[in-house]
């Protein structure tokens, strides 16, 4: 059954990560490593580590990119779409932030063999406009994820005082990301390594510090962040976050409301949506 069992949804609360029992089946898989080959030949010109809004896949005229890219420059795909909206996954995200659920974003991290870039120790929180700060990752494994090929690496309990800490701007053109966690707010001895296989996912809190090695090895890695927030926040698309290292565009970034309710009234369900 598709939802988070009493001791994994108390991890995530406790830890602020858990790797969910619940798996995607083999041909689901399939599927979507087609669709990931597909959006990096659809995207030359963007390094597959950054490949944003994946999900958002526009026609050709529509948006501010008039070439059928969206509006953060990459064409996308619906499948990533549904893979978000799949109610198995949706389930597992409202045993851990609740009912009211948002999709905002979905960012698809391919490291390719022997030069994937390195993701810096960060919270989540500093590339992100949502108030209050808020939102439940779901990290689905399209392929194997493992310490060899730079898997996701989490700091346990670092989301547990619901704070952003002090971050560094990094002047290099190897990483996925630009800021990273300063190094005397943790201690990288405690990290944890999210082991994953095809169809295996991890989730993990807004705050939490986490990152990930460069890939040197001959086994490409490739993962896809799926983002949903609570009713109870409020996606402020007049926050700027430039220099973030990767290409956004929150001012017609695309919301969708999954379940429940937008409990704020302020959320814009409209915007970025041009069929």
């Amino acid at each position: 059954m598709a939802t988070l069992s009493p001791e994994e949804a108390a991890h995530y609360q406790r830890e602020g990560y858990v790797i969910p029992r619940f798996r995607l089946p083999a041909e689901r898989m399939q599927a979507l490593v087609a669709a990931l080959d597909k959006l990096i030949a659809d995207n030359p010109g963007v390094r597959p580590e950054k490949l944003v809004s994946a999900h958002v896949e526009r026609k050709p005229g529509q948006g501010l990119n008039r070439d059928g890219k969206n509006d953060e420059g990459v064409q996308g795909s619906k499948v990533f779409l549904d893979l978000a909206m799949d109610p198995d996954i949706l389930d597992l995200v409202e045993a851990a932030i609740g009912p009211d659920i948002i999709l905002w974003g979905a960012h698809v991290f391919c490291k390719p063999a022997r030069e994937g870039y390195e993701t810096p120790w960060h919270q989540d929180g500093h590339y992100w406009p949502m108030r209050p700060l808020a939102t439940c990752t779901v990290w689905v494994a399209l392929e194997e994820s493992v310490l060899e090929n730079g898997c996701l690496k989490v700091i346990p309990r670092s989301h547990a005082g619901r704070a952003t800490h002090a971050h560094l701007r990094e002047d290099r053109d190897d990483l996925t990301l630009t800021m990273r966690t300063r190094d005397d707010l943790f201690d990288p001895a405690d990290e944890v390594a999210l082991e994953l296989q095809p169809g295996q996912m991890s989730m993990h809190d807004v705050y939490l510090i986490h990152g990930a090695a460069k890939n040197t090895s001959g086994k490409r890695r490739t993962g896809i962040a799926l983002r949903y927030m609570p009713g109870t926040s409020v996606f402020e698309r007049n926050i700027s976050l430039d220099g973030t290292g990767v290409s956004t565009a929150f001012a017609t970034r695309p919301l969708w409301l999954l379940r429940g309710q937008d409990r704020t009234g302020r959320n814009d369900f409209k915007v970025g949506h041009w069929d």
